[in-house]
Parts: C-alpha cells; sequence; structure tokens
C-alpha cells in the first residue's frame, strides 16, 4: 500500500492524525467536527452482524474481509488516498472505544486482518485498555 493505516474512534479523532475514513454499518451518530475522506465498504460490517457476541461476530466478519479479499480492498482504500497527503494515515474509524474492560471491535479485527494480508502495521490511536500487570506466577 502507499499509504500508511491507523485505527481510532470517532470520538478520539482528530485530524492531526490523518485521514478520517469511515468503516461503520451506519452513518457517525451526530455531526463531526471534521470531515470524512471516504468510506471503506469492504471493511464495514454488516447489519445482521451488529449486537452478535464476540464469538460469533469475529468468525463472521473475518470472512468477509477475506471474501472481498485483501486485493479489492486495497483498491477501495487507494481510491480513498487518491489527492489525499499520503504522509498522514487513513484512520479506520468506528464507534467503539477500547479502554473500557471486555471491549472490542471491528476495527481492530480489520488491523489485524490487514496486518497479516498486507505486512503492514495498523497502530490503534484511540485509548486502549491498560496492560495487565503481570501475575507473580509470570515472573
Amino acid at each position: 500500500m502507499t499509504f500508511a493505516l491507523a485505527t481510532c474512534t470517532y470520538q478520539e479523532f482528530t485530524p492531526s492524525m490523518g485521514h478520517a475514513v469511515r468503516t461503520t454499518v451506519g452513518p457517525p451518530r451526530g455531526p463531526l467536527a471534521y470531515a470524512l475522506a471516504g468510506h471503506a465498504t469492504l471493511l464495514a460490517p454488516r447489519r445482521e452482524m451488529l449486537g452478535l457476541s464476540y464469538g460469533a461476530y469475529k468468525p463472521r466478519y473475518l470472512q468477509l474481509l477475506d471474501s472481498a479479499g485483501i486485493d479489492a480492498i486495497r483498491a477501495e482504500l487507494e481510491e480513498i488516498a487518491v489527492g489525499l497527503d499520503t504522509g498522514q494515515p487513513l484512520v479506520l474509524l468506528c464507534f467503539d472505544r477500547l479502554d473500557k474492560p471486555g471491549t472490542w471491535c471491528h476495527r481492530s479485527m480489520a488491523a489485524t486482518w490487514l496486518q497479516e494480508h498486507a505486512d503492514i502495521e495498523v497502530p490503534e490511536l484511540g485509548a486502549q485498555q491498560p496492560a495487565q500487570p503481570p501475575s507473580l506466577f509470570d515472573l
């Protein structure tokens, strides 16, 4: 890919992070203080997947990405990046904050999938759960 990628929430994103890209089924909840560079529809889950448990959601979402394929996903992201400053990453956005215990999000699954299929790093720019201190058994 000729551009960098990262992930974040709509709520935590600021334009200094890069170019905002929607990856959600529905539009942002309320007005945004920034413009969206595009909508990565191939990275968006399907409406019928909303509300599924993690165990049911993850394999369906990964199958969705596998069905689209890395070439189509890359082409869609490259189309979004046309005319943008490629020194700034495309930041894949969704609603779920990752700093709450037990939370998960499709953008994290997409980031891992992209890292595996395109051999690129896709860092999370939003708040994340603090790392658990090692237990005495881990020392």
